[in-house]
């Protein structure tokens, strides 16, 4: 057994993203946190057989997710429609994505609220697309739980994000786009993540091995309590299929709704 396990891992190529491994939280420090300096990255000639527009998530084995801060959402306590650069372990911006939805949701129906998510490239080109339908997050509802859809272009449906009923833990599953299960996601416990990182696990389906993880940054108790601001990191083998990071992406923004989205007004 412990030789096929060898054999899976130099296979795969999942250094550090498997049991023995060490953890790969080291690219963190390498990120600016505050730095008022925008690096944009200059655009790629398109690989083939890649969607177009997610040629830059080919090279990256860590996706830095970091939520803007909104002044007016800070001032008067309401939700305003969210935005995230997505920055690589360098802390250079590959993306920008900016919700849409409308203004009674997002007050009234807050963590459930349905919504685009638009993700445009360095010239503005959309190049990813997320729709969250209006959907359930409790466990007496398994039949109506969260779902995402993930478009790459627009308009191409590449992957989908699925809450799976479990009583004592959050679990998703990564789909195809034939909505063949492909990679699982299991999160903690308790994900309030007052004093630390919160991590969700990317499982294989029979969760025996780890291949990655989405965390939820601490950011610290002053910007946890005056903005809904967090920043995500994702962590993945850097061969993994774009279109599968696509969707690690949407389930970032989907894990930033249901468990980290707050309104100022309810403290």
């Amino acid at each position: 057994m412990a030789s096929q396990d060898g054999q899976y891992r130099k296979s795969r190529g999942f250094p550090g993203f498997l049991p023995g491994y060490p953890d790969p939280d080291h690219g963190r420090s390498t990120v600016p946190s505050n730095s008022r300096k925008q690096v944009l990255l200059p655009p790629l000639p398109p690989p083939v057989n890649l969607p177009p527009g997610l040629e830059r998530l080919s090279q990256l084995d860590l996706i830095i997710i970091h939520q803007q801060v909104e002044l007016l959402e800070m001032i008067l306590g309401t939700e305003t429609s969210n935005k995230y650069e997505i920055k690589n372990r360098l802390g250079q911006r590959v993306y920008f994505a900016v919700e849409e939805s409308i203004c009674f949701n997002r007050n009234f129906c807050s963590p459930l609220r349905s919504c685009t998510l638009r993700v445009t490239d360095n010239t503005g080109r959309e190049v990813i697309t997320v729709h969250r339908p209006l959907r359930c997050t409790s466990c007496w509802c398994p039949c109506y739980l969260q779902e995402l859809e993930i478009q790459a272009p627009p308009g191409t449906i590449v992957g989908y994000v699925v809450q799976k009923w479990d009583p004592f833990l959050p679990k998703f599953t990564i789909q195809n786009e034939s909505k063949e299960d492909i990679l699982k996601i299991v999160g903690p416990y308790a994900t309030c993540g007052c004093f630390g990182d919160v991590d969700f696990e990317v499982k294989t389906i029979n969760e025996k091995i780890t291949i990655g993880k989405i965390s939820k940054y601490w950011s610290g108790f002053v910007n946890d309590v005056f903005t809904n601001a967090d920043n995500f990191g994702i962590h993945v083998p850097a061969d993994l299929d774009v279109k599968i990071k696509a969707a690690m992406i949407g389930a970032c923004f989907l894990f930033d709704f249901m468990f980290f989205e707050h309104s100022l007004a309810g403290l």
